[in-house]
């Protein structure tokens, strides 16, 4: 987060006059919000892969997976913001994008699974929406759509699933559309309706 940002949000917090918070929020949203889709893909079964081949051979599974991440996501469109540990944070100019990239992505590391030494085979799922938020320096975001991709990607999706929240599918052309089963989740206390895609 940039000293910019860290100032404004700090005078927000500390601003008692209510219309001179609305007027920081605006300035927030001015300089850095953002309307995109948000793709966030996490590797599975970190604890597990850890605990039986040790840290030096999942890093070695999480720079393969960050290898082959850049460049698909780059070639749909996309930009990667960030990768954290085992995760990869995206976005896209719509979700039709994101999910292109979400099924390319997995299909990629389907594929170089099989070239891959026998017990270096990684999979990975993803969680897709669309929505506002704020976008720092092309570095990092904050907000609903990112946080709900997380959700999806990193807590809800199984390995080899894309699961993209109904609003961001509607979005997408019916036409369009990638096969999908609609079902609904709990997250942080809420039932969101999500599509699921299964990626052979």
């Amino acid at each position: 987060m940039n000293a910019e940002i860290q100032e404004l949000l700090t005078s927000f917090s500390t601003e008692t006059d209510p219309a001179k918070r609305r007027e920081i929020d605006a300035r927030i949203w001015a300089e850095y919000g953002v309307e995109m889709a948000v793709l966030v893909v996490d590797m599975s079964q970190f604890s597990t892969m850890t605990l039986r081949f040790g840290i030096v051979h999942f890093l070695s599974t999480v720079i393969r997976m960050r290898l082959t991440a850049q460049p698909i996501i780059g070639s749909i469109g996309g930009s990667v913001v960030k990768f954290e540990a085992d995760n990869c944070f995206a976005v896209f100019p719509d979700t039709s994008s994101a999910i292109q990239a979400g099924v390319a992505l997995i299909q990629a590391v389907k594929s170089g699974n099989q070239a891959a030494a026998e017990d270096a085979g990684i999979s990975i799922s993803c969680g897709i929406d669309y929505g506002r938020f704020l976008l720092v320096d092309g570095k990092d975001f904050y907000g609903s759509a990112v946080n709900l991709a997380s959700k999806l990607g990193e807590d809800v999706a199984k390995p080899g699933e894309i699961l993209v929240t109904a609003q961001a599918m509607a979005l997408v052309p019916e036409e369009a559309r990638p096969r999908h089963e609609t079902r609904s989740v709990e997250i942080s206390g809420l039932t969101i309706a999500v599509c699921s895609i299964r990626v052979d």
